[in-house]
């Protein structure tokens, strides 16, 4: 993948890795309500159809195109997979989508401008051009994708993350049932990473599914990390989006606090990075062949901590605050799926034809 083209939206909301959970369990699920939907002529080009509307072939041959890294080949099981989730998540977004012009939420095209440029990764123009090229897709192509994704992202903004409080009693009944935590027996610090490895992962574990799976797209990816953190996305969107940590990703990056004498087992590297760091500001560090963006958040003395401490209140109302918005994006995905009218046509012709490749053509609806 010499350009992501999916990118950086914090796709919320690119949506493999993302509503990967949300979407399996409800995999051609769906719940009829009251409400009428328009009668749609199905054709073997129907994939599915969500409220009366269609998702075809073709946006989904689209969207897998602009998902998956260019040079990585699949077996006909792994694709048809591949392409399957893929739907999934045109369906989740399909729905966003709706909510979006329900409730008049528009994104400026400057907004749209600054996602495209997210995307070239510092590389040339005939570089971006060959991409294009060979992922079969136009810029235009990729910028109603981003559109897309950005409308989706907004939606989940005004629905979900807006909508998740943390009161100061919540924080201090979570400090006062966890009070050994706070006392630290030695300094340490507050870490964030984003990794890149330069191999394939066969399962991408972070939001956007997205894996450099070369040397060369590491650097690339690296390239495009800095250049989204030097625009003013945050860095924990960008971890939980791109990071190839399963372990880290899903919070952001965050490592929580790491003792002084246990940096003495890490990479001399990585080690000095978070030494020698300034807190807030982002080191690359190569080390073993894989990349690591390490973010120092600060620096905490031994001792124990209270409420008063600097960034105690503060990272237990980011902790408290994680948790919640990701319950409620869950159950208010949920919710949109199990309300929708939705009939998912490619899985119900894989299930006929026992999951064979031709399934992928074939002409009954």
């Amino acid at each position: 993948m010499s350009i992501s083209l999916t990118t950086h939206i914090p796709p919320t909301l690119r949506f493999g890795a993302l509503f990967a959970v949300v979407t399996a369990a409800l995999l051609g699920t769906a719940c009829r309500s009251a409400p009428s939907v328009p009668e749609v002529k199905v054709t073997a080009d129907t994939y599915a159809v969500v409220n009366g509307r269609q998702i075809t072939r073709e946006e989904v041959e689209k969207a897998y195109r602009r998902a998956q890294p260019s040079s990585q080949i699949l077996a006909d099981e792994e694709l048809l997979a591949a392409k399957l989730n893929v739907l999934d998540g045109l369906i989740v977004e399909d729905l966003l989508l709706a909510k979006a012009r329900e409730l008049k939420v528009e994104v400026p095209e400057k907004d749209v401008d600054v996602a495209v440029e997210g995307t070239k990764r510092n590389l040339s123009e005939e570089a971006i051009q060959e991409e294009l090229k060979r992922r079969q897709l136009t810029a235009a192509d990729v910028r109603e994708g981003l559109r897309r994704e950005l409308l989706a992202r907004k939606v989940i903004e005004h629905e979900v993350v807006s909508k998740v409080t943390v009161t100061d009693k919540e924080v201090t009944d979570f400090f006062n049932a966890n009070r050994a935590q706070f006392n630290l027996p030695e300094d340490a610090y507050r870490v964030a990473q984003i990794v890149v490895t330069p191999v394939r992962d066969p399962r991408p574990t972070n939001r956007a599914g997205d894996d450099a799976t070369t040397p060369q797209e590491a650097l690339q990816k690296v390239g495009g990390l800095m250049a989204r953190l030097k625009a003013g996305v945050p860095f924990s969107d960008l971890a939980r989006d791109h990071s190839e940590d399963p372990q880290s990703a899903p919070r952001g990056g965050d490592l929580g606090l790491l003792p002084v004498s246990g940096l003495k087992t890490i990479a001399p590297p990585l080690r000095d990075a978070v030494l020698k760091s300034a807190p807030g500001a982002v080191t690359v560090v190569n080390a073993g062949g894989n990349h690591t963006l390490v973010l120092v958040l600060g620096h905490e003395k031994a001792g124990q901590r209270d409420l008063s401490t600097p960034m105690v209140r503060e990272n237990i109302t980011a902790s408290l605050r994680g948790r919640k918005e990701q319950l409620l994006r869950v159950a208010y995905l949920t919710t949109l799926r199990t309300d929708a009218d939705v009939v998912n046509y490619f899985a119900r012709r894989l299930v006929e034809s026992q999951g064979t490749s031709a399934s992928a053509s074939a002409t009954k609806p």
